[in-house]
């Protein structure tokens, strides 16, 4: 079976506040497809957490070395375009659609065997993982009915962050924490994503620790970039000093980005984002170093409902997995899909048997929030 064609979809009009610095634009393409047509006429959906343009510029210099590649080796495939690509590549737009290349390979490969892809990734641990509702901080008067429906939507845990969390004061942080502990109460698990990766971040080691110290009298579950992305030396201090589990690793790239973070026990939880750090190739192979250093793994999943499928499938393959991360609300999750999501009595959900990623799309629906056509 081999690749005939690559083409990408774009999702438009409906894109979540990403709390942004820049504004927010429902309009705005952040999250595009990749479809992977094969000689057998199967074909496998990836995704990627990056704007149509740039990942067609990537799939210009990519096309020569994927088109008639096998498409049921996604691994060796995979690999084949990281190393063709070194001096144009390694990490951003090129890695970038790797990712949703590589996702779509594994997904091809699952129906051509019949077999889920979390099977073919070695085996499944679970059947089913806590999905943890992301959302954005707002105003006390408007985060309390957000909280609300998350909850009433069957969410038993819930990552907050970004926007007036360490841009305000210390005080307001810890309103938006009190507001949101008050209004989930303390079944609830919360976790706080600071957003750190945002440009110019004003805050080190010491507001971090600060901060660190009054969510853990919150009983937050982790706290998430709290640092800027590339201050490891800040974050091996925090990871030593605060009383709470510290996450982060979401705009690294690449395995070899990941592994002296690692290595040197920077974070109690390592996010690497499969829609842009390689695919489910990459990913995997970070979740086992994570493993092998007793150090979790949790996807980072601001994306899609192909983005999820592909979460969902790791999280089954890997020993150790306790959550997913599951943006709420976001028509290219809820939307897209022909049978949507549904999380259990328990706040669970259940991961996909069916071959592939386990998800069927929904192509009319995909196809109007692409602008009426999935051609190129």
């Amino acid at each position: 079976m081999k690749v005939t064609e690559a083409r990408t979809i774009p999702l438009r009009g409906a894109t979540p506040d990403g709390g942004w610095a820049q504004g927010y634009d429902p309009n705005e393409d952040l999250h595009t497809l990749i479809e992977i047509r094969t000689d057998d006429g199967v074909v496998g959906y990836g995704s990627c957490f990056t704007s149509q343009a740039l990942v067609e510029g990537a799939l210009e210099v990519l096309r020569p070395f994927l088109l008639g590649e096998s498409a049921v080796e996604p691994e060796r495939v995979s690999e084949k375009l990281h190393q063709f690509t070194f001096w144009q590549g390694r990490g951003g737009s090129i890695t970038h659609a790797i990712s949703g290349i590589d996702i779509a390979l594994w997904d091809i490969m699952g129906q051509a065997t019949g077999q889920p892809v979390s099977r073919l990734l070695g085996g499944r641990y679970r059947d089913r993982i806590k999905p943890y509702g992301s959302l954005l901080f707002a105003e006390p008067e408007i985060l309390r009915p957000r909280l609300e429906s998350a909850v009433a939507r069957g969410f038993r845990a819930l990552k907050l962050g970004w926007n007036g969390f360490g841009r305000v004061n210390r005080a307001y942080d810890e309103l938006l924490v009190r507001t949101a502990r008050a209004t989930v109460g303390a079944d609830v698990e919360i976790m706080v994503d600071a957003g750190g990766s945002e440009q110019f971040w004003p805050h080190g080691y010491k507001w971090a620790l600060e901060t660190a110290k009054m969510l853990a009298d919150y009983h937050v579950a982790w706290f998430e970039e709290a640092l800027p992305p590339d201050d490891i030396e800040g974050y091996i201090r925090l990871r030593e000093n605060a009383p709470l589990p510290i996450s982060g690793g979401e705009v690294l790239t690449r395995r070899q980005s990941f592994l002296p973070w690692i290595e040197r026990g920077a974070l109690d939880i390592i996010q690497p984002d499969t829609t842009k750090c390689g695919g489910l190739s990459e990913a995997r192979r970070i979740a086992w170093m994570a493993y092998d250093h007793n150090i979790q793994m949790v996807s980072h999943g601001w994306n899609t409902a192909v983005g999820l499928a592909a979460d969902l499938q790791l999280a089954a393959a890997m020993p150790v997995a306790l959550y997913v991360e599951y943006i709420t609300p976001s028509p290219y999750i809820d939307d897209i899909v022909a049978e949507p999501f549904v999380l259990d009595t328990d706040g669970m959900l259940a991961i996909p048997t069916s071959p592939g990623l386990g998800v069927t799309l929904d192509l009319e629906r995909i196809a109007h929030l692409a602008g009426g056509s999935l051609s190129r």
